[in-house]
């Protein structure tokens, strides 16, 4: 079940708001989880036991762990739990990646591969299991006192607005919220804004240019117009795509009381990739710093240990998207840029260059990053900058062509308008923009009417 749905808009909400709001405050946590597991189940009821278990095995370790005042126990309690959490995500994420690799290896020394079966990826494994490892951390540096109940840590796992695609939670910046949170006529209405706006994001803009972006990254010699539609595209769509579900997931958290923090602050208008992490993702990239490159020592242990602890966090964090060499790539692209711009500030000092270049010098990065993102392979990616840097001619191909449609430009245009407005649209002058939530979302929810199923992107990850 997605959020962009009609069995989710028609059914399953109403039903989830109004059992919510009819039960007595202290059985609201036990609905939520009903209703989670609900949701999650919907999809493929089987995996809604590995949920189940990495919710189980990590309360159960928790608990042990927070009552335990032996330092060795503790360390191993915490590396149990850490293992055990890594050890589900590395098999149903990485181990199909790790046999095709393998039998890769093996077809260049003229051996015979090794039969596998595929194994399908639960959605939203990634996000669930960084939840258990950063509350047996917290637990472990004493940042967060334990659970205070099965119920209340299970529904923090599953609750649905961050199941799926995040963003990435802390249970110590919501257990509070669970013993006592505040429900309002006002938070409820501001978290429908925010749902139809992500909802608007989602329908009317990330879905309708999609296909120009698919069309581009499935030519064979795309020309430079082919490609660098494909790349706007895309930047267009993954952002308008991620950042509305995120903004859809804060909106239903506050309908019910919770806090979300925020996950994308204008990543488009940064002037640095720095800047742009800072932005971008903010909750996988905060916990990546906390629970990742502080760890490994962060900027503590001399430059020459940064450099390498940044550039490991950031080939984890391409790692953590997918298991596909296109995404260690990004990882690893990101993490150069980020330790050049390091050593580049420490060296030289501030960067002197105009405010509008170093915005399009890192839309420009960040563009080349996203082709890496979006390519099913590194061949196709390199397809892809062959185009666009002008060998495969200049102008539009037929094939191309016949997917570049008026209404998908326009929504392209839109998209860039939007991304550029965005910063003004958030001041109270633009507060009259609310009014027009209502009939886009009507038009949006009759557009997804009419249109095939498109999960979000990140359901993949």
């Amino acid at each position: 079940m997605v959020f962009s749905s009609t069995i989710f808009l028609f059914c399953f909400l109403p039903l989830f708001l109004a059992v919510y709001y009819l039960t007595p405050l202290r059985w609201r946590s036990p609905v939520i989880l009903v209703f989670s597991y609900l949701f999650y189940g919907w999809w493929k009821l089987e995996f809604l036991g590995l949920l189940v278990g990495v919710t189980a095995v990590s309360y159960v370790i928790g608990k042990y762990l927070s009552a335990s005042a032996d330092p060795a126990r503790r360390r191993l309690l915490l590396s149990v739990g850490i293992v055990l959490n890594l050890a589900a995500l590395v098999y149903f994420k990485y181990a199909n990646f790790g046999m095709q690799a393998l039998n890769d290896l093996l077809g260049m020394l003229h051996l015979s591969a090794i039969p596998f079966a595929e194994i399908i990826l639960p959605i939203g494994l990634s996000f669930y299991i960084f939840h258990a490892i950063s509350y047996l951390v917290d637990l472990y540096r004493k940042d967060a006192e334990p659970s205070r109940n099965f119920v209340d840590f299970a529904s923090f796992i599953a609750l649905f607005p961050h199941l799926v695609a995040g963003p990435v939670l802390r249970f110590r910046l919501l257990a509070d919220q669970f013993r006592s949170r505040t429900h309002s006529l006002q938070l409820f209405g501001q978290g429908c804004l925010l749902f139809m706006g992500g909802f608007c994001a989602k329908v009317l803009v990330a879905d309708p240019i999609a296909p120009v972006a698919d069309a581009a990254f499935a030519l064979n010699a795309p020309s430079v117009a082919d490609a660098w539609l494909g790349t706007v595209a895309y930047t267009l769509q993954l952002f308008f795509d991620f950042s509305g579900y995120s903004t859809m997931a804060i909106g239903l958290a506050l309908m019910i009381g919770f806090r979300f923090p925020q996950n994308f602050n204008d990543p488009y208008w940064s002037r640095s990739i720095t800047e742009f992490w800072q932005r971008w993702h903010m909750s996988l990239s905060g916990w990546i710093r906390d629970y990742v490159y502080i760890p490994l020592g962060g900027n503590r242990k001399g430059p020459i240990r940064t450099y390498i602890n940044l550039g490991l966090a950031m080939l984890i964090c391409g790692l953590w998207h997918g298991a596909n060499w296109t995404f260690i790539v990004w990882g690893a692209w990101h993490g150069g840029v980020l330790l050049i711009e390091r050593f580049l500030s420490h060296r030289f000092g501030p960067s002197r260059f105009p405010v509008a270049i170093k915005w399009a010098w890192t839309l420009f990065l960040v563009m080349l990053g996203w082709v890496v993102f979006r390519a099913e392979s590194m061949h196709a990616a390199v397809r892809m900058f062959r185009g666009m840097f002008g060998g495969n001619g200049f102008g539009l191909t037929a094939p191309m062509a016949w997917h570049v449609s008026t209404d998908r430009l326009l929504m392209m245009g839109v998209g860039v308008v939007l991304v550029l407005a965005l910063p003004w649209l958030k001041t109270d002058k633009a507060r009259w923009t609310k009014a027009l939530l209502i009939p886009l979302f009507v038009v949006a929810v009759a557009t997804l009417a009419s249109q095939k199923f498109t999960p979000f992107l990140y359901f993949q990850f």
